[in-house]
């Protein structure tokens, strides 16, 4: 009965929280693996940021419990941003659920488990579906400890939680509460951890990262709290790569670019989204930038950082969004040069400020919208890809591809995916790689470095 598999939809910050959980169970005495079937336990951590997201969970659950129908000791349960949006309604709507854990009590999944394991094994009557979805104060402080014997070359970090950006598309403020951050000494204790395990990466976590404590923390020399963050994790011993994840350009001030320029660990990528090119539309999404303001920030961090890998957000198709809001942003997003991006056709979401102003955009608009950024984003990146064949840079190497005998994957400071031929000794480890082909999704090639094998025997 001690046996748990743990599926994950939508971003970053989810698959953190799913480790998060991960390692609790470990530390409970559950046994994770690696997939459903083999597993007396699936929890399955959930996206509402889209409603193809959500139907993909629902549909998911929906098929595990015709299992649950035919074996009564299964337990199923939804935990993350869609049980916390949905709560009781998804109980009404798969009865066969056992758990229903919102976004602020991860850390009490292994207890509510403990109890129903114990009920199942006749300690008790079996309970009603276990809803825990309150908020609960400090709980920014739970996600963390994800370290265990296992190496994690590259980990994530949460330095916070919640939104206080009230974009009109978005529903995370609700999933997800107010902005609380975590303690600084606590951030830096577990990335001290993980790097004593071997972590040679890490990425920050927050749903405006750069927003990070700007309420809790005072500035410092005139820099931001986040700002004071990444200096502390710079200093660690062992993290050698510094990443983080999302920025809002509210907030993206020069003492930050400035890192860029003196702080070597931090790499050249940013995630930067820009979500529309259309200053009307930004207004209406409630993003309080223009388009030129974000174009600005992304001409300063060039000049502080010429080889910067830039990546973005982008909705296509929200409710008002003519064709010459769409071009403002085709023209923008081919103008800038993308280096990755993340399309989205717009959906409405419940309980947002845009929900009543319903879908007005056609399906066909927004797949034509779509493909042609598409389009955009594909060429822009062979491109940049196809121009570091035949030069070498230092790739940081995570574990074995998914494809291809002795086939092992890493990754460029860029980002960039890289597929090399190598050791399995080489997990976890830098070493210097001569680029010879390219997609526009990954690079191919060869080490480079002087005594290093390029295949075990």
């Amino acid at each position: 009965m001690n046996r748990v598999y743990i599926k994950t939809y939508g971003c970053q910050m989810n698959e953190r929280d799913s480790d998060a959980v991960a390692a609790m169970l470990r530390g409970k005495g559950y046994s994770l693996v690696d997939n459903e079937f083999d597993a007396d336990v699936v929890l399955l951590n959930t996206c509402s940021v889209r409603d193809q997201a959500e139907q993909k969970a629902i549909g998911k659950a929906g098929h595990l419990a015709k299992r649950k129908r035919k074996d009564p000791n299964f337990i199923l349960g939804i935990m993350g941003c869609m049980a916390q949006n949905r709560g009781d309604e998804l109980v009404d709507k798969l009865p066969d659920l056992d758990l229903v854990v919102g976004t602020q009590k991860f850390h009490r999944v292994p207890e509510h488990l403990d109890s129903m394991i114990a009920t199942l094994q006749g300690q008790g009557p079996r309970p009603d579906t276990i809803v825990d979805l309150a908020e609960e104060l400090d709980s920014q402080n739970t996600i963390k400890s994800h370290v265990d014997d296992k190496l994690q070359v590259t980990a994530f970090v949460s330095i916070m939680q919640g939104c206080n950006m009230k974009c009109s598309y978005c529903i995370v403020p609700k999933t997800r509460g107010a902005e609380r951050a975590r303690p600084m000494d606590e951030i830096v204790k577990e990335i001290k951890e993980l790097a004593a395990k071997g972590t040679r990466e890490v990425t920050l976590l927050g749903q405006i990262v750069n927003q990070y404590g700007i309420r809790e923390f005072p500035f410092v020399d005139k820099k931001s709290p986040f700002v004071q963050l990444l200096e502390k994790v710079h200093e660690i011993d062992g993290i050698e790569r510094i990443r983080f994840t999302s920025p809002h350009p509210v907030g993206f001030k020069d003492d930050l670019i400035e890192c860029y320029g003196r702080l070597p660990k931090l790499c050249e990528y940013l995630h930067f989204p820009m979500q529309s090119g259309s200053d009307r539309i930004l207004k209406a999404m409630r993003r309080p930038y223009s388009i030129e303001k974000f174009r600005s920030i992304i001409k300063k961090m060039r000049a502080v950082r010429p080889d910067m890998y830039i990546s973005t957000d982008v909705i296509v198709g929200f409710p008002g969004e003519t064709e010459e809001d769409f071009e403002l942003t085709r023209k923008h997003f081919e103008e800038i040069g993308f280096d990755m991006a993340y399309l989205f056709k717009y959906s409405v979401r419940p309980d947002t400020t845009a929900e009543p102003l319903g879908d007005p955009v056609t399906k066909e608009q927004k797949e034509e919208r779509n493909q042609i950024l598409l389009e955009i984003l594909g060429k822009r990146s062979l491109e940049r890809n196809q121009a570091l064949v035949g030069t070498v840079e230092e790739v940081l190497f995570e574990g074995p591809a998914k494809k291809g005998e002795n086939m092992f994957l890493g990754r460029t400071r860029g980002n960039r995916v890289v597929l090399v031929k190598a050791s399995p000794r080489l997990v976890g480890q830098f070493a210097p790689v001569k680029f010879e082909r390219a997609t526009a999704s990954t690079l191919f090639g060869e080490l480079v470095l002087e005594g290093v094998e390029a295949q075990s025997a």
